[in-house]
């Protein structure tokens, strides 16, 4: 069995919505919800809150999940990406003897996750042989690629895919997926010796529920206030 780390990024300083990570919504703040969707999951050997704001630290200890170290600062940036600070975790655990074998990447942003849904996840990606797993949603049909046009060398416009001919029935086309935002597992020495977070084996699950937000502008968040409403969702634990 392989040793999983759940980690969920909660770095202070957002724009879009100021003080996410630690605002309330349903009651509880919204890194409340990850960390609930790990706890759910018996595969997960340990999870860890990776922020550098002493505040979001406090909160994360709040509900029994102390921060064992703080994010860089120079990792904490707007623009930092996901790979190096997924690195620097598992660097640090190494340098004190604790290695794991994949990261589960639960964001705060992804809040809604169906019961279950990240132990589904881990049991799927533990079987497929796949360098890393995402969590997906099906493209509606109109967008789907195959009836997607850009603009050739030519000037006049070419299916995105390549083909020569267009799909002409809804149902021809093959199914397509979009990254959720809900769960990402990958192996860590793909992320230490790849340096990526996907791999080049990427396997997947469907996220079907009804009830899915991605929180980055403030009509996200009042969206999401919305859905736990009308669909009376609470928290798993």
């Amino acid at each position: 069995m392989l040793k999983i780390l759940a980690v969920i990024p909660a770095r202070g300083g957002s724009k879009g919505i100021p003080g996410k990570n630690i605002r309330h919504l349903g009651g509880i703040p919204l890194l409340a919800w990850s960390l609930d969707a790990a706890r759910s999951a018996d595969s997960i050997e340990e999870i860890i809150i990776s922020t550098e704001d002493t505040e979001i630290a406090a909160v994360a200890a709040s509900l029994g999940a102390e921060p064992l170290f703080l994010r860089p600062a120079d990792l904490a940036a707007d623009h930092t990406p996901t790979l190096p600070v997924l690195q620097h975790i598992l660097e640090r655990f190494a340098d004190s003897g604790r290695n794991f074998d994949a990261i589960c990447l639960l964001q705060p942003t992804s809040p809604f996750r169906p019961p279950g849904f990240v132990e589904a996840a881990i049991q799927k990606f533990l079987n497929s042989g796949a360098d890393s797993l995402i969590s997906v949603r099906k493209v509606p049909d109109e967008f789907n690629p195959h009836w997607i046009f850009e603009e050739g060398e030519s000037g006049f416009l070419r299916l995105a895919t390549g083909e020569d001919s267009i799909i002409p029935r809804r149902q021809e086309l093959p199914p397509a997926y979009q990254r959720d935002g809900s769960v990402y597992l990958t192996k860590a020495e793909v992320i230490m010796e790849q340096n990526s977070l996907y791999g080049k084996k990427i396997t997947w699950l469907e996220n079907t529920s009804a009830i899915h937000v991605n929180l980055d502008l403030p009509s996200d968040w009042d969206e999401a206030e919305r859905l736990l409403e009308k669909w009376n969702y609470g928290r798993m634990a």
